[in-house]
Order: structure tokens, then C-alpha cells, then sequence
């Protein structure tokens, strides 16, 4: 995940105000608790990527001698793979 844990916090945190302060959520637990909701589901959609990253690592890894030999660019490999696993998936990163 590229954005530091400190900030999808702080972007909970200003969702939770903005949505109590303009009366758009009705929520009967404390503030934070809808604050940890929210802040976990940010989490989980940046992991997303993170995940496909490494499946793609993994995939690419049993077959890294046979692109050596074929003196294929690894990077542009991996991007070609994941690009399809983000079609095949309808995966929004």
C-alpha cells in the first residue's frame, strides 16, 4: 500500500465529519467506530493492488528463466500480466 496508514486514517477521520456534519449518515455508535469502518474499508481497496502485485511476482517467478532466455523485459511482462488479471477481474486500481 503506498499511502501511509497515518493518512487513510485521517481521510476516514474527514469523511465521518463530513458525513455527520451534513446530517447524510444515520449512525447510533460513536463517531470513531463508524471512523474504524470506513478506515478499514480504504485499507482493504488499496491492498487490492498490493495483492495482485504479488500473485503476478508469483506467477512470473516459475517462468522468470524461460523470459531470461528470451531476453523478454520483466517489467514489461509484469505489467502485461497484471493488466490481464485487472480485465479478467474487472478490478478498478
Amino acid at each position: 500500500m503506498r499511502i501511509p496508514k497515518e493518512l487513510t486514517e485521517l481521510l476516514a477521520k474527514k469523511i465521518v465529519k463530513s458525513l455527520i456534519d451534513k446530517d447524510l449518515v444515520v449512525w447510533e455508535e460513536s463517531p470513531e467506530k463508524l471512523q474504524s469502518v470506513i478506515n478499514a474499508i480504504i485499507t482493504e481497496d488499496l491492498m487490492v493492488e498490493d495483492r495482485l502485485n504479488e500473485e503476478v511476482k508469483t506467477l512470473l517467478e516459475a517462468k522468470t528463466e524461460e523470459y531470461e532466455r528470451d531476453m523478454m523485459d520483466y517489467g514489461r511482462v509484469f505489467q502485461m500480466v497484471k493488466s490481464k488479471l485487472v480485465r479478467e477481474r474487472g478490478l478498478i486500481l
